[in-house]
């Protein structure tokens, strides 16, 4: 099932596929749920889900802005070799003992978080990706997590509303692998909309939402 999300300031129907719904459906392994983010990834997640023996549904989140992103497109060597990536690590050039914050991103934002990052040259943050929502690839995730200071700040990113998206299934899953550690949201504020009908409004909302991670 590929479903077009993506928050891109053409109102409620374009931008969202109602993530939270899909994952509140999702209990004992009844299916897998992605939100890939690279053409390699994506590619690989097609070849997995035919050559594997899970045979259970697939719902792909897709935002029609990466079609065209620069950042979004795989070199032949990333589709001739490697694996789908439940987790993509952090690609940037920073050194893992001086991060004090981990971001945790879905979809497409990431994108917009790391162009902010570097243009405020916040070599303390690191950002990784989950790509898989369902089923949570826990092992992976606290593998790139132990990469870090322990005492880092983890910090989950996304582009919906506080009520929708991945938020809800992962404040109620994710803590309980976290050893304790405390998982922030950043996001837009809880709406009833999955998104306001007017572009410059859209802009105001993502100028804000990364202004709650770098700030100034």
């Amino acid at each position: 099932l590929l479903l077009p999300h993506g928050y891109e300031g053409q109102g409620p129907d374009h931008s969202s596929a109602r993530i939270e719904r899909f994952l509140q459906l999702c209990a004992q392994d009844n299916m897998t749920v992605v939100y890939p983010t690279t053409t390699a990834n994506y590619f690989h997640l097609l070849r997995w889900h035919v050559k594997s023996d899970r045979r259970k549904p697939l719902v792909i989140f897709t935002p029609k802005s990466l079609l065209r992103h620069k950042g979004a497109a795989a070199r032949i060597s990333e589709i001739t070799e490697g694996a789908f990536l439940p987790v993509i690590p952090e690609r940037g050039d920073i050194d893992p003992a001086g991060v004090r914050r981990v971001l945790i991103t879905t979809g497409k934002i990431y994108y917009d978080v790391v162009a902010a990052r570097d243009a405020k040259k916040a070599a303390d943050t690191a950002v990784i990706r989950l790509e898989r929502l369902y089923p949570l690839p826990v092992g992976e995730l606290k593998a790139e997590l132990a990469k870090y200071p322990a005492d880092a700040e983890l910090v989950l990113v996304q582009d919906e509303p506080a009520n929708q998206g991945a938020w809800p299934y992962l404040a109620l899953t994710l803590p309980r692998f976290l050893d304790g550690r405390t998982l922030r949201r950043i996001s837009r504020p809880a709406s009833s909309s999955p998104a306001v009908g007017s572009a410059k409004l859209h802009a105001l909302e993502q100028e804000a939402l990364l202004q709650q991670i770098f700030p100034g």
